[in-house]
């Protein structure tokens, strides 16, 4: 009997394999069925360093945070209410009788009846139609109480008839007017309901410094709840909307619709009111201005309280002190404000104060600019008796007065711009050829007229233009060219390089130092 020879290879011979190849060889031969295991490497993790984050700022926040809605009551034209239809088939009046056009519109609104307007004769049966609510605006705004007070912007909701506010839950309810303040574009709503929303408070602006973080959250573009986050990039911005302006400047992203809407810190305390920003293009570039909460508190606890905000009054048309101008005046620096006239009837003038004084100071405090002065007066209460100090005459003195009431019309009294530009060869023309000016006495008897300027001395770099009056020279009235080298002459005895001439024009009155020292 033989003996069969096993084709099965030892395990011995399989590890004798050199080759990965081999073995995988053999075992196809054998039949051993081969499992080969593919080896990875771990998916990539970083340890990133820790860097903060406004997750816990905005989920406490978000819910005091909401969108505003503004309808107004548009009135509708008499085309518009009566002639619609007329207006939407115009062109097919030329058509056939039994065109399938112009059935159409005939049946389904063609043109009024030619014996008379249908909105003629609404008006004539019912009166006046009241304009539909029309969508007018969109914003973001913040509650401040619990039982619905809630703070926006005032170009948010002017001119609304009604206000929708839009809750971070997706919740409308409606909303009144409860007050606005135009100066500082601050308005205040109130929503009725039977609950109680969440609130946000107001910050301590004063220890807000340039750099911190800031989180804005609002309603850009109608989109919704959104968040943008920045620093402070300067405080006390003025940007010419009005004299109270002192805003944070932000680099968070600030859009259309984020108006009204609240600028926060890391505390989730408002900071300030996003109210404007500036953009070539009209989207964000990264400068965003918002109210102080300082300023916006005051305000909103004035129209809770009252509906219109009581401000303090001097009364008086100022300017800033340039450098020159206080050298003309003998002051040591470019502080105060120049005033250019009091308004006839105001505090201001009723205690004394006179074109060409410096307002140094305000109950002992000194005053830095026009705008320092305007919102130190507005902030006192209307009847209050306040010191102010003046620079009058190379000197200083102090004066009372009853600070009075901010009037609803601010326009400030302009003075008469005089009888135009004269003559080029009009009679008495007098040349101050160290001025660069030629000049003739004014018909009215008060001032002299400038007749000309040399485009390349002093009086022409500073503005100075035919027809505008030169009607005092260091605060003194002049009413010729001898009299304007007289005041010139003394001031250059004192030791004055400058002089301060006051210009009247036709858009109002204004201080201009010039050089004296020559000649």
């Amino acid at each position: 009997m033989s003996t069969k020879k096993s084709l099965r290879p030892s395990l011995k011979t399989i590890l004798k394999t050199s080759t990965v190849a081999g073995v995988a060889a053999v075992m196809l031969t054998t039949g051993i069925p081969a499992q080969i295991s593919h080896s990875f490497a771990e998916a990539v993790q970083v340890q990133a360093p820790a860097v903060p984050s406004f997750a816990d700022v905005v989920e406490a926040v978000s819910p005091a945070v909401v969108s505003v809605r503004v309808q107004s009551r548009m009135q509708v034209s008499d085309e518009q209410a009566g002639n619609f239809s007329f207006d939407f088939g115009r062109g097919f009046e030329d058509l056939p009788d039994d065109h399938p056009l112009k059935r159409f519109f005939r049946e389904f609104g063609g043109p009024a009846p030619r014996d008379g307007d249908r909105a003629d004769r609404w008006r004539d049966r019912h009166g006046p139609r009241e304009g539909r609510l029309r969508p007018r605006a969109q914003g973001s705004g913040f509650f401040i109480s619990e039982d619905g007070y809630l703070v926006t912007n005032n170009h948010v909701v002017s001119d609304g008839s009604a206000f929708t506010v839009i809750l971070n839950d997706g919740t409308e309810l409606d909303a009144k007017l409860v007050g606005k303040d135009q100066r500082t574009d601050l308005a205040v709503l109130k929503v009725d309901a039977k609950r109680k929303f969440a609130y946000v408070s107001f910050a301590d602006d004063s220890k807000v410094r340039v750099g911190d973080w800031v989180v804005a959250v609002g309603n850009p573009f109608g989109l919704g709840g959104t968040v943008t986050a920045g620093i402070v990039s300067a405080r006390g911005r003025d940007i010419g909307s009005g004299p109270y302006d002192d805003y944070l400047q932000v680099d968070a992203a600030v859009n259309r619709g984020n108006s009204g809407g609240p600028t926060f810190d890391l505390a989730g305390q408002v900071v300030g009111i996003n109210t404007a920003i500036f953009s070539p293009s009209g989207g964000n570039v990264g400068i965003a201005f918002a109210i102080p909460a300082s300023v916006a508190k005051d305000v909103v606890q004035d129209l809770i309280k009252d509906g219109s905000v009581s401000r303090g009054w001097l009364g008086v048309q100022i300017q800033p002190v340039t450098k020159d101008i206080a050298e003309s005046l003998g002051l040591s620096e470019a502080k105060g404000a120049l005033v250019v006239e009091p308004q006839p009837g105001s505090p201001g003038e009723k205690a004394g104060i006179k074109q060409g004084d410096v307002v140094t100071a305000l109950n002992g405090e000194p005053i830095k600019d026009p705008r320092d002065l305007a919102r130190r007066v507005a902030a006192l209460n209307p009847g209050t008796t306040a010191d102010v100090t003046l620079w009058r005459n190379g000197k200083s003195e102090s004066i009372k007065l009853e600070i009075g009431t901010l009037p609803n019309d601010t326009a400030s009294a302009t003075p008469d711009s005089g009888d135009g530009r004269p003559d080029q060869g009009q009679t008495g023309e007098e040349t101050l050829s160290d001025l660069g000016l030629a000049v003739t006495p004014s018909d009215d008897g008060k001032g002299v007229t400038i007749t000309s300027v040399d485009p390349e001395s002093d009086a022409g770099d500073r503005g100075l233009k035919e027809g505008e009056k030169i009607v005092s020279v260091n605060n003194q009235n002049v009413t010729s060219a001898d009299e304007i080298l007289k005041v010139i002459d003394a001031a250059r005895k004192d030791g004055r390089s400058k002089a301060l001439f006051q210009i009247e024009a036709a858009e109002g009155s204004r201080f201009v130092a010039l050089p004296i020292d020559q000649g």
